[in-house]
């Protein structure tokens, strides 16, 4: 059966020259493994989309994203709920949810991976309509994706990343939101409010270190704004595996939740903004996507779409 290799060119910062280095890659691995390529470069946004809905009407056997967490998502949103598995080829500015997966940064590995996985099964999340598969939020980072997605932003990758991120830290003007969960209401002042299905930004930022992709829960982070330097000075803790005691930091596990403000929010989902109303609904959808990869096993069961 077909294979199909989806490859946005300028993921992670790569120049556009790169596209057929990687589609000649993606040719010959899925060729070598005994299966049919089919391999399509992306020329503009919402094009993975229409690229992944071809395939899925063509009975391909398994679909592969080459980029980051970002194309991920326009390719997952398609899968989800459908008997296509997803494979990963990292080559983002984080690769969030390939480094939580285990997947090899070695394009030619990674496929090959992909191409012998048996499929499992993993969890999506949902906020404000849309779906996630690594993280969604409101707050700082998506204040910081905004920024990063605007047009005016014509350069991509991980240092142009850092640098938005810092230049916005001083002047990030936090909100204040009522958040509803099954344990309860509870209003804040917050620099982010963040909804993890897997555990990290990327790059090893962990924010919610104990989040699984399996577990039919998303982990709900609030760090609470207490003095902005703190904040700076505490933000080597994302890479020890110790957010949990930043000051103003709270974590519950959740299969729902709503978000409230008194301004219409901008939020993320994985680090694509999106702009929102007052008010946004957040749930989990266990087990929605097949995901084809070497490591982790998952242990979610198959869902119905709801």
């Amino acid at each position: 059966m077909a294979v199909t290799v989806i490859i946005n060119p300028i993921a992670g910062g790569a120049r556009p020259e790169t596209a057929r280095q990687r589609a000649e890659l993606a040719h010959a691995a899925v060729s070598a493994h005994g299966d049919v390529p089919e391999v399509f470069v992306t020329e503009r946004a919402g094009h993975a989309r229409e690229l992944a809905e071809a395939a899925v009407a063509r009975d391909v056997r398994l679909v592969l994203a080459w980029g980051g967490d970002g194309t991920i998502n326009e390719i997952a949103r398609v899968l989800a709920f459908k008997e296509v598995p997803l494979g990963i080829v990292p080559s983002g500015s984080g690769n969030g949810l390939a480094r939580e997966l285990g997947i090899d940064r070695r394009p030619d590995r990674a496929i090959a991976a992909a191409l012998r996985a048996e499929p499992r099964p993993m969890d999506a999340g949902e906020m404000g309509g849309r779906l996630f598969f690594n993280i969604a939020g409101i707050g700082f980072d998506a204040h910081v994706a905004a920024l990063f997605d605007d047009p005016s932003n014509q350069t991509r990758g991980l240092r142009k990343y850092v640098g938005i991120s810092a230049r916005a830290l001083w002047s990030y003007e936090p909100g204040v939101y009522v958040i509803t969960t099954p344990a309860g209401r509870r209003e804040t002042r917050a620099v982010l409010v963040t909804v993890a299905n897997s555990a990290q930004f990327g790059n090893n930022a962990r924010i919610a270190p104990g989040a699984e992709v399996d577990d039919g829960m998303l982990d709900l982070v609030v760090l609470a704004e207490t003095a902005r330097w703190r904040t700076v000075l505490q933000a080597p803790r994302l890479f020890t595996g110790t957010v949990a005691r930043i000051p103003g930091c709270t974590m519950e596990r959740v299969d729902r939740a709503t978000i409230a403000s008194a301004r219409p929010m901008t939020f993320h989902v994985d680090g694509e903004p999106v702009r929102g109303g007052t008010e946004l609904s957040v749930r989990v959808h266990p087990g929605a996507l097949l995901i084809a990869v070497g490591q982790k096993a998952t242990r979610a069961a198959r869902p119905t779409p709801s």
